[in-house]
């Protein structure tokens, strides 16, 4: 699947529905404000203005963020992706991870280590690599 960005930040999607080429369930949020896009194997995440992240596509490729909705708000300057998972990096720091649990989805076991300070994620296709201040 695709994901465009038009001028004034309203997304237009296309391709696999299954894997993110359907946005409809979205689309009111994606009509405007829009700044970038992410993607994994199967998922899009899209960062607004003010830092909120909207995301569809397959569930097991990130594309139900509804467990950290709430830590996906505002804030969030830049995401990173693996196959089947996402980490937003929020202003001061923190790591908000979602998707895949095999592949970086769940950041639970360091979590501790990921709530302030991170200033770059690196990837792999399973994995992430936090780096701090």
């Amino acid at each position: 699947a695709f994901a465009a960005v038009k001028e004034g930040g309203e997304v237009v999607t296309w391709g696999d529905a299954g894997y993110g080429g359907d946005s409809r369930a979205v689309a009111d949020r994606l009509a405007a404000g829009v700044t970038a896009i992410y993607s994994t194997r199967g998922a899009f995440a899209a960062v607004k203005e003010g830092g909120e992240v909207v995301t569809w596509g397959d569930d097991d490729c990130g594309g139900d963020s509804r467990a950290v909705a709430d830590r996906l708000a505002a804030g969030v300057t830049a995401i990173y992706s693996t196959g089947r998972a996402f980490a937003a990096v929020k202003e001061g720091g923190e790591v908000v991870t979602w998707g895949g649990t095999h592949s970086g989805g769940d950041s639970r076991a360091v979590a501790d280590r990921l709530a302030a300070g991170v200033t770059a994620i690196y990837s792999t296709d399973s994995a992430f690599a936090a780096v701090k201040e």
